[in-house]
Protein backbone atom coordinates (compact mmCIF):
# COMPACT_ATOMS: atom_id res chain seq x y z
CA UNK A 1 0.00 0.00 0.00
CA UNK A 2 2.90 2.79 1.00
CA UNK A 3 3.90 1.71 -2.83
CA UNK A 4 0.75 2.49 -4.59
CA UNK A 5 0.97 5.91 -2.12
CA UNK A 6 4.33 6.98 -3.03
CA UNK A 7 3.81 6.02 -6.72
CA UNK A 8 0.77 8.49 -6.62
CA UNK A 9 2.41 10.97 -5.02
CA UNK A 10 5.11 10.87 -7.45
CA UNK A 11 2.23 11.41 -10.32
CA UNK A 12 0.99 14.57 -8.68
CA UNK A 13 4.90 15.81 -8.04
CA UNK A 14 5.18 15.25 -11.57
CA UNK A 15 2.10 17.01 -12.49
CA UNK A 16 2.98 20.75 -10.26
CA UNK A 17 6.46 20.20 -11.59
CA UNK A 18 4.97 20.27 -15.30
CA UNK A 19 2.70 23.32 -14.46
CA UNK A 20 5.68 25.14 -14.24
CA UNK A 21 7.40 23.83 -16.89
CA UNK A 22 10.35 21.25 -15.45
CA UNK A 23 11.19 17.97 -14.30
CA UNK A 24 9.77 15.85 -10.65
CA UNK A 25 13.10 16.32 -9.13
CA UNK A 26 13.98 19.65 -10.16
CA UNK A 27 10.13 20.28 -8.25
CA UNK A 28 11.56 18.64 -5.60
CA UNK A 29 14.73 21.04 -4.68
CA UNK A 30 12.55 24.14 -5.23
CA UNK A 31 10.15 22.28 -2.45
CA UNK A 32 13.39 21.74 -0.48
CA UNK A 33 14.83 25.13 -0.39
CA UNK A 34 11.14 26.43 0.10
CA UNK A 35 11.38 24.36 3.67
CA UNK A 36 15.00 24.68 4.91
CA UNK A 37 15.59 28.36 3.34
CA UNK A 38 15.37 31.32 6.32
CA UNK A 39 16.19 33.94 3.85
CA UNK A 40 20.12 33.08 4.25
CA UNK A 41 20.19 30.66 1.68
CA UNK A 42 20.39 27.10 1.48
CA UNK A 43 23.85 24.94 0.96
CA UNK A 44 23.80 22.60 -2.03
CA UNK A 45 24.68 19.81 0.71
CA UNK A 46 21.37 20.45 3.04
CA UNK A 47 19.28 19.91 0.15
CA UNK A 48 20.89 17.04 -1.16
CA UNK A 49 20.60 15.60 2.57
CA UNK A 50 16.98 16.73 2.27
CA UNK A 51 16.11 14.89 -0.60
CA UNK A 52 18.72 11.84 0.34
CA UNK A 53 20.52 12.21 -3.30
CA UNK A 54 24.48 13.15 -4.23
CA UNK A 55 25.74 16.56 -3.86
CA UNK A 56 26.77 16.57 -7.44
CA UNK A 57 23.17 15.98 -8.79
CA UNK A 58 21.85 19.25 -6.43
CA UNK A 59 24.31 20.77 -8.34
CA UNK A 60 23.75 19.92 -11.95
CA UNK A 61 19.81 20.31 -11.39
CA UNK A 62 20.17 23.72 -9.44
CA UNK A 63 22.42 24.96 -12.33
CA UNK A 64 19.53 24.25 -15.12
CA UNK A 65 16.54 26.15 -12.42
CA UNK A 66 18.58 28.88 -12.47
CA UNK A 67 18.92 29.26 -15.87
CA UNK A 68 15.24 29.52 -15.80
CA UNK A 69 15.31 31.95 -13.29
CA UNK A 70 13.94 29.93 -10.30
CA UNK A 71 17.11 30.09 -8.32
CA UNK A 72 20.01 32.14 -7.49
CA UNK A 73 23.45 30.37 -6.68
CA UNK A 74 26.02 32.57 -4.46
CA UNK A 75 29.42 31.18 -3.56
CA UNK A 76 29.12 31.74 0.08
CA UNK A 77 31.29 34.40 1.94
CA UNK A 78 32.86 32.48 4.31
CA UNK A 79 33.89 29.27 2.09
CA UNK A 80 34.04 29.42 -1.48
CA UNK A 81 33.51 25.93 -1.91
CA UNK A 82 30.06 26.06 -0.71
CA UNK A 83 27.53 27.39 -2.34
CA UNK A 84 24.25 28.49 -1.69
CA UNK A 85 20.77 28.65 -3.23
CA UNK A 86 17.15 30.28 -3.02
CA UNK A 87 14.29 31.00 -4.70
CA UNK A 88 13.99 34.18 -7.02
CA UNK A 89 10.76 36.37 -6.69
CA UNK A 90 9.52 34.45 -10.17
CA UNK A 91 10.05 30.76 -8.22
CA UNK A 92 7.87 31.88 -5.13
CA UNK A 93 5.51 33.65 -7.74
CA UNK A 94 4.99 30.83 -9.72
CA UNK A 95 4.80 28.36 -6.67
CA UNK A 96 2.10 30.80 -5.24
CA UNK A 97 0.64 30.63 -8.25
CA UNK A 98 -0.49 27.12 -7.71
CA UNK A 99 -1.13 27.11 -4.11
CA UNK A 100 -4.98 27.62 -4.56
CA UNK A 101 -5.18 24.12 -6.67
CA UNK A 102 -2.92 22.79 -3.85
CA UNK A 103 -5.40 23.40 -1.65
CA UNK A 104 -8.34 22.85 -3.36
CA UNK A 105 -6.51 19.35 -3.52
CA UNK A 106 -5.70 18.66 -0.01
CA UNK A 107 -9.05 19.69 0.74
CA UNK A 108 -10.32 16.42 -1.85
CA UNK A 109 -7.77 14.37 -0.64
CA UNK A 110 -8.64 14.67 3.19
CA UNK A 111 -11.93 15.73 3.28
CA UNK A 112 -13.19 12.25 4.43
CA UNK A 113 -11.40 12.69 7.35
CA UNK A 114 -12.27 14.02 10.75
CA UNK A 115 -9.72 16.17 12.44
CA UNK A 116 -9.23 13.45 15.23
CA UNK A 117 -8.35 10.88 12.16
CA UNK A 118 -6.48 13.27 10.00
CA UNK A 119 -4.26 14.07 13.67
CA UNK A 120 -4.00 10.28 14.09
CA UNK A 121 -2.58 9.65 10.53
CA UNK A 122 -0.08 12.48 10.89
CA UNK A 123 0.98 10.85 13.98
CA UNK A 124 1.08 7.37 12.96
CA UNK A 125 2.78 8.56 9.71
CA UNK A 126 5.97 10.56 12.19
CA UNK A 127 5.99 7.36 13.77
CA UNK A 128 6.74 4.80 10.67
CA UNK A 129 9.25 7.96 9.74
CA UNK A 130 11.44 7.62 12.84
CA UNK A 131 10.92 4.02 12.98
CA UNK A 132 12.41 4.00 8.83
CA UNK A 133 15.38 5.99 9.80
CA UNK A 134 16.06 3.69 12.75
CA UNK A 135 16.02 0.97 10.36
CA UNK A 136 18.42 2.36 7.64
CA UNK A 137 20.46 3.79 10.52
CA UNK A 138 20.59 -0.42 11.92
CA UNK A 139 21.41 -1.46 8.12
CA UNK A 140 24.13 0.44 7.52
CA UNK A 141 25.96 -0.67 11.03
CA UNK A 142 24.80 -4.45 10.45
CA UNK A 143 26.40 -4.05 6.79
Amino acid sequence: MIDSINVHLEELRFLWAKALGISGPRWMILMALMDLDQDDGVPVNAVSRKLHVDSSFVTTQSKLLEKKGLLRRKTSAEDARIVQMSLTDKAYKLIAGLAAQQEALNEFIFSELSDKQLGDLTDILAALQNRLEKATLKVVVDT
